[in-house]
């Protein structure tokens, strides 16, 4: 595979801008492979993901930030530089239910997700026979009330010796703290159920068989201060008849959530999110 940088953009849309990243990326002979872009008309913004070969290009990663700058200031870019060849540090947190964890692992073994996992992170015992079984260490740490606070600094202070650059909550049924999300911004990925019409609290699959939903649906996001209130970066859904039991709607919610929350996953380790506001775009 080419070796690559990805730039990804989001500055106030004028005209100019296209021209002005094009003629960088040539003059310093860089090679375009993909190019792709949005402009939001309510907040009249630009937003572009390009990717380029590096082979060729004469700016050493190192030296991109000085280089880039003059264009940047021009147009008054917020932007951010990836290279293809850089594997994202993953931490996985993950409860009672595997079934996300177990997707996610391998998916990873068979190189769909190219990153690393240092470490996966759970509140119960069982899922350390999965960890073990891929030969990923596994740091069981139950919470409670009391101990939530101590049990959060224990964690991230893991996380940074591990140099985790992205959290993804599996499954993971517990509340993450203000503090916590803080150290994560835009880097921790929930995934959860969204039944249409949606159901709060406990046992939200009984409640939409007894009210004969007709959709289910997964919902993966970034996790912000607000629960369950951050940029939403993968949906999908599936129908329901009168034929589905409680257990149908059990076993086809999960499956959406694996499937969900792996595209989300990749497509962060991808470099083709951008947030803007309460919003994302996803690049192709």
């Amino acid at each position: 595979m080419k070796r690559s940088a990805i730039l990804l953009i989001s500055c106030p849309d004028r005209p100019g801008i296209n021209s002005a990243i094009a003629d960088f990326i040539f003059r310093n002979d860089g090679n375009t492979l993909h190019a792709d872009e949005h402009q939001e008309p309510e907040e009249k913004l630009f937003l572009m993901r390009v990717e380029w070969d590096l082979e060729n290009f004469r700016i050493a990663p190192s030296e991109f930030k000085e280089k880039f700058a003059p264009v940047a200031k021009r147009f008054r870019m917020k932007w951010r530089l990836a290279l293809s060849d850089m594997r994202p540090r993953v931490a996985i947190f993950v409860s009672q239910h595997d079934h996300c964890l177990v997707d996610l692992l391998y998916r990873h073994r068979t190189g769909e997700l190219a990153c690393d996992i240092p470490c996966i992170v759970g509140n119960h015992p069982e899922p350390q026979r999965d960890a073990e079984f891929h030969g990923i260490a596994y740091y069981y740490s139950p919470v409670t009330p009391k101990t939530k606070a101590d049990v959060e600094r224990q964690q991230l202070a893991l996380l940074r010796e591990k140099h985790v650059d992205l959290v993804v909550l599996a499954r993971y049924m517990q509340i993450l703290s203000p503090r916590f999300v803080r150290q994560y911004t835009q880097r921790i990925i929930n995934i959860h159920h969204s039944f249409l019409p949606a159901f709060v609290g406990a046992r939200p699959h009984r409640q939409a068989y007894q009210r004969g939903v007709k959709l289910i649906g997964a919902t993966a996001h970034y996790v912000t201060e607000t629960l369950d209130d951050g940029p939403i970066i993968e949906q999908d859904v599936v129908r329901i008849s009168h034929r589905d039991t409680l257990e149908d709607l059990v076993h086809k919610g999960r499956d959406l959530e694996k499937v969900v929350l792996s595209r989300a996953v990749r497509w962060h380790i991808e470099s083709r999110i951008l947030v803007y506001g309460k919003r994302t775009v996803i690049f192709d």
